[in-house]
């Protein structure tokens, strides 16, 4: 998980970070209310850290478990606590899966 240490973001940072098109960040934010971005005088998106981390269950919903929009929401209507700890244990998994195949290519180089 990155870490979010600036009180905003651009459109092209976040989409980058969590790999997904910035088209696709545009039109979650028609869909999903909660993930509505502060604009500047010239339309200019900045995402606040809280904004990213909606962004990132959402990613987690529809790209990840492959569910509708529709379907997304709804989980995140009733359930948004337990989705929202699902994607956290998600990530921390994936970051310790990366390290661990870190370490098992570095002992291959070693033999």
């Amino acid at each position: 998980m990155d870490e979010l240490d600036k009180q905003y973001y651009k459109i092209r940072y976040v989409a980058e970070m969590l790999g997904v098109p910035a088209s696709t960040l545009r039109y979650w934010e028609k869909e999903f209310p909660q993930c509505a971005p502060r604009r500047s005088a010239g339309n200019v998106r900045y995402y606040k850290p809280s904004d990213i981390e909606h962004l990132r269950i959402i990613k987690y919903l529809v790209k990840d478990k492959g569910l509708k929009i529709e379907a997304a929401k709804e989980q995140l209507r009733v359930n948004s606590g337990n989705v929202s700890r699902q994607q956290a244990v998600i990530e921390r998994l994936q970051s310790v899966r990366d390290r661990l195949e870190e370490l098992r290519k570095a002992l291959n180089i070693r033999k």
